[in-house]
C-alpha cells in the first residue's frame, strides 16, 4: 500500500461537487452574476459577495479499523456522526428569491472547479451512512472518514436604476465531498492550509491508539 494508502474523492453524498433573486449597491456582481437573477422583475441586477467562509467539516466516521493479516480489499462502512446534517439552502430578506440561482452566482464569484451542489442534492450525510472500499492492506490500525466541503457566504442584490434597499440573504453549499481510509502507522499529512485537514484530524483523534504516529502528528 502506499504511502497514503488510499484516498477516495466523490461527487454528490460520496461525490464531487458542488448553488437569490431580488435589488442596491451599485456594483459587486459582474455580467455572469447579473445573468442569474434575484428575481423575475430584475434579471440584470448584481451580487455582491461578504463574509465568504469555507469550512472542511466530518460527516461519517469508521469504528476503529485493526487488520490483524494482509486482507483482500474489504469493504468498509462509514457511519453518520451524530447531530450532523447539512443540506444547500437560502435564507434572505425576497419573497421567491430562488436558493439555486444564488448558489449558482456565488460558484462563478468563486471560479469553483466544480458547481456548487444545490437545493436538488440529498442531505449529507445520508442517515444511513455510507460504504468505501479500501485496497488490500498490511496487518495494522487503519482510520477511514467522510468530510464535505462546505461555503458559507453573505450577499445583497440590487437592480440597476432602484431606489429600494439592497435584498439581503445568505447561502450555504459545499463544492464537494471526499472520504478516505490510511494508516495510523503514518504520520498524518496535512495537504494545506489548518482547515483542510480538519475531518482527517477529527478522525484519527477518535479512531488510532494514541500513540500512533498518525495520533501524534494530527
Amino acid at each position: 500500500m502506499s504511502e497514503r494508502a488510499f484516498r477516495h474523492k466523490a461527487v454528490g453524498l460520496v461525490a464531487a461537487a458542488l448553488l437569490v433573486p431580488v435589488a442596491g449597491c451599485t456594483g459587486g456582481g459582474d455580467d455572469e452574476d447579473a445573468k442569474a437573477g434575484v428575481g423575475r422583475a430584475c434579471a440584470r441586477g448584481t451580487y455582491a459577495w461578504s463574509g465568504i467562509e469555507r469550512e472542511q467539516k466530518l460527516i461519517a466516521l469508521a469504528d476503529p479499523i485493526t487488520v490483524t493479516k494482509e486482507t483482500d480489499p474489504i469493504s468498509v462502512h462509514l457511519k453518520p456522526v451524530r447531530g450532523v446534517s447539512y443540506k444547500p439552502h437560502m435564507t434572505s430578506t425576497a419573497a421567491g428569491a430562488r436558493a439555486a440561482d444564488a448558489i449558482k452566482a456565488l460558484g462563478r464569484h468563486l471560479k469553483t472547479e466544480e458547481p456548487l451542489a444545490d437545493p436538488s442534492e440529498s442531505t449529507v450525510p445520508d442517515e444511513r451512512g455510507s460504504y468505501i472500499e479500501a485496497p488490500s492492506s498490511p496487518k495494522g490500525s487503519y482510520y477511514a472518514w467522510e468530510h464535505v466541503e462546505l461555503i458559507e457566504a453573505d450577499f445583497t442584490y440590487a437592480c440597476p436604476g432602484s431606489d429600494a434597499e439592497p435584498v439581503k440573504g445568505h447561502v450555504l453549499s459545499w463544492e464537494r465531498t471526499g472520504s478516505g481510509f490510511l494508516p495510523c502507522g503514518n504520520p498524518m499529512i496535512d495537504e494545506g492550509s489548518g482547515k483542510s485537514g480538519a475531518a482527517e484530524r477529527i478522525a484519527v483523534r477518535e479512531t488510532c491508539p494514541a500513540d500512533s504516529p498518525a495520533a501524534k502528528s494530527a
